[in-house]
């Protein structure tokens, strides 16, 4: 039976670039798994490659159906964005191993949907310093929505408190200071499991 692999971590820490970073290494045989959103597609994203792009009644379609494994509802400057994964059938365990990301929300859901021995956790780590300047970086290069960025970062300290990654029973961390030393180990960790 497969496993997935799923990246957690506060904005900014890292986790959609170790997650490029991995999911295109052959050797490792890692597929993905789109999830739906209804917020705007930003320039450069296509449908069906990082969301799945679509609405409220979309969301509520699915959850109808009983394909829903989890959604979350952010309140965002903009209004309330949903994020959500399916039982689509993109996920078959008979036939590999998967590479997902998300937060600690999301990941306790797919945990209790497919087992603590199927979804194992990366919990991805940078500190608040340095993941704030990683923020304003990226937020020069384009969206310039420093509103929307100082409030995911405050929400972080309450997701992602020591008192809920020790109720999700998040034991082990990756430092992401030095990015090609946290994906070798990330690496390491969904070798050993494929081993």
């Amino acid at each position: 039976m497969g496993k997935i692999f799923y990246i957690i971590g506060k904005s900014a820490s890292g986790k959609d670039s170790i997650y490029r970073e991995l999911i295109g290494q052959k050797d490792l045989h890692l597929k993905g798994v789109i999830m739906y959103t209804t917020r705007p597609r930003r320039e450069g994203e296509t449908e069906g490659k990082e969301y799945f792009f679509t609405d409220a009644d979309g969301i509520a379609a699915l959850e109808k159906a009983g394909k829903l494994i989890e959604k979350r509802t952010y309140n965002t400057i903009h209004g309330p964005w949903t994020y959500a994964t399916a039982d689509d059938g993109q996920i078959d365990l008979s036939q590999g191993n998967y590479l997902m990301v998300g937060v600690l929300s999301s990941y306790i859901c797919m945990r209790d949907y497919f087992g603590s021995d199927v979804v194992i956790p990366i919990y991805i780590e940078v500190v608040d310093g340095e993941r704030l300047a990683r923020a304003l970086e990226r937020e020069r290069k384009g969206n310039l929505k420093y509103t929307e960025l100082c409030r995911r970062f405050l929400a972080d300290s309450e997701d992602f408190s020591e008192e809920k990654l020790a109720a999700a029973g998040i034991k082990t961390r990756y430092d992401n200071f030095d990015f090609k030393k946290c994906v070798a180990e990330v690496r390491k960790t969904i070798k050993e499991y494929d081993a």
